[in-house]
């Protein structure tokens, strides 16, 4: 049995999971338009974190702003944050490290291309040696799907047995690099992103990082059930036009979780007129359009590496909490094929949930977990 043993978000929100959840519930978002950051000429809506506050932060948990940069500082911060109510020896022999990210230090190349600090591997090796941790970390930059490719190679580690509990964190934050590619795709939206509305113009894009602690034991209140990963290879930045990769793993899925034990779908919901249309697509070919489904990226925008992990997390909390979050920003069906979208907070018993995400290549990727004890 694998289990989640304790989390933590960091965004614009809030310094935790807690923080994070109650801010959703009251329908706050970070989203906001930015003239001239990182010196572009063009404006954009994301949600950037407080740098003060996370200095001062960083101080408290006595992380070095000379020896890690802001993206491993960051990183560093919430595993101490999500590890800080149980026991635990992170530095012992059977916990791996698991790091998703799409983007890591990028930034550093602008100055020096041959910075050695843009290499994911290396700032997964100064995070966990953070911790003592002598282990080689393992790390997951999948495009968009990251954050759950890192839960599911963390998930295969503890089930070969090679560890007792393994570190997922998920981080990404921006930069110059970042948000002029998105801008070059034209996919980024002028206003508050829309997911699955009929006005929808694209998305936002967000600063967060997510941990997940995952542990073979009786421990904790989240079990693990089962995941997917499929890629369509429909193109390198479009997805399928048929929804068939994330078809896939929704249908891999329900070969383990009956529909009706479903409290909720998670989609990636970016509001891009092409992603939300493939995922209604696959929605309806899996048998779910009558499921309730939303998307959280209308709070803190498209988190990158880090969407897997706190969006994971979040719906972990709706389900602890007996409700359904809505989804920010959708008032009117914005797509070919039918959708329950949850415009308003809704009550549900049921203790189960799907968290489903796509990315650039045609990648597609899913897991589900269960409320501990929960008879499926």
């Amino acid at each position: 049995m694998i289990n989640k043993i304790a989390d933590n978000i960091i965004s614009p929100l809030g310094l935790s999971s807690q923080e994070n959840f109650d801010a959703v519930m009251r329908g706050d978002t970070r989203l906001k338009l930015h003239s001239g950051m990182f010196g572009l000429p063009e404006d954009f809506v994301g949600s950037i974190l407080d740098r003060n506050i996370i200095s001062q932060e960083a101080e408290k948990c006595n992380i070095s702003s000379e020896k890690y940069t802001f993206f491993e500082t960051i990183a560093i911060m919430s595993i101490i944050k999500a590890a800080e109510n149980i026991e635990i020896d992170l530095g012992a022999d059977d916990v791996v490290f698991v790091l998703s990210s799409t983007k890591g230090n990028v930034e550093v190349l602008e100055s020096n291309p041959y910075d050695e600090r843009y290499y994911l591997s290396q700032s997964a090796d100064k995070i966990t040696r953070f911790f003592k941790n002598s282990n080689r970390p393992i790390v997951a930059s999948n495009a968009c799907i990251s954050g759950v490719c890192a839960q599911i190679a963390a998930v295969r580690f503890l089930k070969a047995g090679l560890y007792r509990t393994a570190v997922v964190v998920g981080c990404d934050t921006l930069s110059k690099f970042i948000v002029s590619g998105f801008q070059s795709f034209k996919a980024l939206s002028p206003e508050q992103c829309k997911p699955f509305d009929k006005n929808r113009q694209g998305l936002n894009l967000g600063e967060a990082v997510g941990t997940l602690i995952l542990q073979t034991s009786d421990a904790g209140d989240w079990e693990y059930i089962t995941s997917s990963i499929h890629n369509d290879a429909n193109h390198i930045s479009g997805p399928s036009r048929t929804g068939e990769g994330t078809y896939r793993v929704l249908n891999d899925m329900l070969s383990r979780v009956n529909e009706e034990d479903l409290s909720f779908v998670n989609l990636h919901g970016t509001g891009t007129n092409y992603n939300d249309e493939m995922e209604s697509i696959a929605i309806e070919r899996a048998g779910l359009s009558g499921t309730p489904c939303n998307g959280l990226k209308g709070y803190f925008g498209h988190t990158l590496g880090a969407a897997g992990i706190i969006e994971t997390i979040l719906s972990m909390f709706a389900v602890d909490n007996s409700v359904i979050l809505p989804t920010k920003g959708f008032s009117e069906q914005g797509t070919s094929q039918s959708l329950n979208v949850v415009p308003y907070s809704r009550s549900s018993e049921k203790r189960a949930f799907f968290k489903v995400l796509s990315g650039f290549g045609g990648s597609n990727a899913g897991i589900a977990y269960r409320k501990k004890g929960t008879q499926l």
